[in-house]
């Protein structure tokens, strides 16, 4: 998809002082696999060249960003639950119309302009009308079988992540009222979270090729990678506050390079037909299961050493993590929204015809203008609305509700005020 939405305004520190810096290089290594499987299909390379796994299974940026999606927005849940959020930060995190506030700042703007360049710049096939710019502009075109829109495919992902986004607040109201003292409810949610990839693989068994292709891009077939980011800020923050005891994966955590071998030794096979087809045939059911499934570990085993590993241990964590990365970061949801656009622009100026080969032209071009085009985006147009928005809500808001007290050993919480939502 997208290139992770669930972030904070950049620059600014996460409210118990980690950033997870290595995170905001992570975003733009997805969005840049993003680009790059749309021009190797493009090019016809993702589907017949001697590359053409390796290439087309780069969508796997996608899962990326559900799993810090998952991780960054549940983290804060996690974190009142167990009693270790500081008054400010439960008032913020339980206040749903913040939250929803924050989210639709973030989102919205680039993806109108996304919609509008499309609509000005590229040709419209007879099939497409103003009717479906309008779905994608409100993020409702995976509910109904809509074409395919010239410039803005990609934003299918992003419907799903704002799915996402709205249930969040629900799934972690129902997870907060798991009972037990904070080591039993930790145990008792990572259960359940373990659980969210079983949903997704009944979910796409169930509705395969039963209501037609809208269904396979709603959020249950999905859920498993979003629930794997949440499990992972469940495991993160309960080690902090001493609720889960030392395992095998704090080992791991800290070894980053073993993990990344393990997701790569996973990626090699998925590249492979067992994953499904490599163009826009049908996949079967168990190619379906078979691809979401190893996407949800292939997700997490990426993902979590930006998380838990130390940038002195590894020179890769230290790389994901520097100034230039973070500076890469902050465009990568730009790139995502507009490089659809741009090499569309570039097939155009060049001649190019659908999979007559061109990756050499199509891939760098379509990077050294998306990259500047969504610098510009975020310098004059997202970074000053997320900050007139956050002036808003601090003038706004009254004191913060207190964090609701831990559970204790009965697992009854102890009375007290609690935040509206």
């Amino acid at each position: 998809m997208s290139t992770s939405l669930a972030v904070e305004l950049p620059g600014r520190s996460h409210s118990d002082g980690r950033r997870f810096a290595a995170l905001d290089g992570l975003r733009i290594v997805g969005a840049l696999a993003v680009l790059t499987t749309h021009a190797a299909f493009s090019s016809g390379d993702a589907l017949f060249g001697p590359f053409a796994g390796l290439l087309s299974r780069l969508d796997a940026g996608v899962p990326l960003f559900f799993v810090v999606s998952g991780f960054l927005l549940y983290r804060p849940h996690v974190r009142v639950r167990l009693g270790t959020a500081g008054e400010r930060e439960a008032g913020r995190t339980l206040d749903g119309r913040v939250y929803l506030r924050h989210r639709a700042l973030r989102i919205l703007p680039v993806l109108w302009l996304a919609v509008l360049a499309a609509v000005l710049l590229l040709p419209h096939p007879a099939s497409v009308g103003a009717g479906d710019y309008v779905r994608i502009a409100t993020l409702t075109q995976i509910y109904t079988d809509s074409p395919s829109v010239p410039g803005l495919t990609q934003m299918w992902s992003l419907a799903t992540e704002v799915a996402f986004y709205l249930a969040l607040p629900l799934l972690a109201w129902g997870l907060a009222r798991v009972p037990g003292s904070a080591p039993v409810w930790t145990r008792r949610s990572a259960v359940l979270l373990a659980l969210t990839p079983v949903v997704a693989v009944v979910w796409i068994v169930a509705t395969h090729n039963a209501f037609g292709a809208a269904a396979n891009l709603w959020l249950p077939a999905y859920l498993g990678w979003f629930g794997m980011g949440m499990l992972l800020a469940l495991w993160h923050e309960a080690r902090l506050a001493g609720a889960w005891p030392r395992t095998v994966l704090d080992d791991l955590g800290q070894a980053p390079g073993t993990v990344w071998a393990m997701a790569a030794a996973l990626y090699l096979l998925l590249s492979t037909p067992v994953a499904g087809p490599y163009g826009l045939t049908s996949a079967t059911t168990l190619e379906a299961v078979v691809k979401n499934v190893g996407y949800t570990l292939l997700g997490l085993l990426v993902v979590a050493p930006c998380v838990t590993a130390e940038a002195t241990s590894s020179r890769v964590v230290r790389a994901l993590g520097s100034r230039p990365a973070k500076a890469l970061g902050d465009v990568s949801y730009g790139v995502f929204a507009y490089h659809l656009i741009v090499l569309g622009l570039v097939e155009r100026a060049i001649g190019h015809q659908d999979f007559t080969g061109n990756l050499p032209i199509l891939w760098p071009v379509t990077v050294l203008v998306s990259i500047p085009l969504a610098y510009a985006s975020f310098r004059w147009i997202e970074r000053p609305i997320m900050q007139w928005g956050r002036r808003r809500v601090g003038r706004a808001r009254p004191q913060p509700a207190p964090a609701p007290a831990p559970a204790t050993s009965s697992g009854r919480h102890r009375p007290g005020p609690t935040a509206a939502r």
